[in-house]
């Protein structure tokens, strides 16, 4: 089913989140649909918007909670079926380009060459930014994804004296934290979280070669061979270590548990650090940021990013246009770019910004994202709309999450079952 059909078949919602809401003093509205809602996420995403109405603009929030994204993106598809879009949304990766082909997207060379942007950003984070060689959408920050986050005080009370480095290690820890009490690794099982790990795995068994094959060029080989057949296998047994009460968990409130000290890990990207940080929890002393095992020298990316729509007639002002671009330019300044992803757990965007800043985690995030890119372990992340439509990510969801449901399911036989499932999807 192509594009415009997918977003043609979602029912139309066409009185979800009017645009025509404006402050008496305003020079103009910008209305975001977006999914940062947890506490460390909605503190971050703030930060924006008190510099928008600070040039004098309203920020109209549309914040949709759940899913990973998938809540928010369903909206955004009913309100663009129903010709009444917001003035810009939360869109990643692969996404830019089918809603760029559909035509509803405004170009913002204008605002990104008078601000320089090519010079700003690394090529693989402005070619995700480009539709047809135009700027579509502003880059906010670039999340890891291949994290493993840890309670080192839960871990001298297990008696583990450092962090595992492979899946042996891994499952090593798990048996000590069960041993003594603990939750050895927090998951809410929804299909994203699901998914998450899932492709941490088929990197750390795979390495950065089979992680493309697989999981970017959908190759039937690499999907179907005996390596993925490990990876179902690994996934099977990594399940035997997460939360027992954690099926259809938020991740933030899985994450409280590490925090709080029930549980010793958590398999997350480095949205997870808004949490810490926003319990008060300092890098290096109260929690642990380590690349997932197996996958040091690769960097799984997501980069959120907003996309700006072009505007229904009835809010196609001057106004509302200059909000719109205001967004995009407030964006990548280095203000927002500080503040933001200090909050968000992520690094930013800019090349030319002083990581001495952040934290130990944001500092290791950035160089390894620095050197990932010199020896093409820059990964876009499945599992966080990066690397595959819509349509094949939510084939491996179900795939995926079926799998982990099914006690007797098979791994030898799951590879098979995922690629005919994505051949299905496409």
């Amino acid at each position: 089913m192509n594009s415009f059909n997918r977003l043609a078949a979602i029912i139309s919602l066409a009185s979800i989140f009017p645009l025509n809401v404006y402050a008496a003093d305003s020079k103009g509205t910008v209305e975001v649909v977006h999914w940062w809602t947890s506490g460390g996420e909605a503190k971050a995403v703030d930060v924006l918007k008190k510099l928008i109405e600070k040039d004098g603009y309203t920020w109209q929030d549309s914040a949709v909670a759940g899913g990973g994204g998938a809540a928010a993106m369903t909206v955004l598809k009913t309100r663009a079926v129903s010709g009444n879009p917001p003035s810009a949304a939360q869109i990643k990766g692969p996404d830019l380009q089918e809603w760029g082909a559909l035509g509803l997207l405004s170009n913002l060379d204008k605002v990104s060459t008078e601000n320089k942007w090519d010079t700003l950003l690394s090529k693989t984070v402005s070619d995700t930014m480009k539709y047809d060689g135009h700027y579509v959408a502003v880059p906010v920050n670039i999340h890891r994804v291949n994290w493993l986050w840890i309670n080192p005080e839960v871990f001298k009370k297990a008696g583990i004296d450092k962090a595992p480095t492979t899946l042996d290690e891994l499952y090593a820890a798990g048996d000590k934290l069960k041993a003594a009490g603990f939750i050895p690794l927090a998951h809410g099982g929804q299909p994203w979280q699901d998914s998450t790990v899932f492709e941490n795995l088929v990197l750390s068994v795979m390495g950065p070669q089979g992680y493309k094959k697989a999981l970017i060029d959908l190759d039937e080989s690499a999907l179907t061979g005996p390596q993925m057949a490990d990876v179902f296998t690994q996934l099977k047994k990594l399940q035997g270590y997460m939360d027992p009460d954690g099926t259809g968990q938020d991740w933030n409130l899985e994450a409280a548990k590490v925090i709080n000290g029930k549980a010793g890990m958590q398999i997350m990207g480095d949205w997870a650090k808004s949490e810490w940080s926003a319990a008060g929890k300092k890098a290096g002393t109260d929690y642990e940021c380590v690349p997932f095992p197996g996958t040091k020298g690769s960097f799984t990316y997501n980069i959120d990013s907003l996309a700006m729509f072009k505007l229904a007639k009835k809010n196609d002002t001057p106004g509302n246009i200059a909000a719109q671009n205001d967004v995009a330019k407030v964006a990548l300044e280095p203000e927002f770019q500080y503040v933001f992803n200090q909050n968000k757990g992520s690094i930013p965007v800019r090349n030319d910004l002083d990581m001495s800043k952040f934290d130990s985690c944001g500092q290791a995030s950035a160089k390894d994202f620095d050197e990932a890119g010199k020896t093409g372990g820059q990964l876009p992340s499945m599992a966080h709309n990066m690397a595959t439509s819509l349509a094949v990510q939510g084939a491996i969801f179900d795939t995926v999450s079926n799998f982990m449901s099914d006690k007797s399911a098979d791994p030898a036989s799951a590879g098979k079952k995922l690629y005919s499932a994505i051949k299905s999807a496409q």
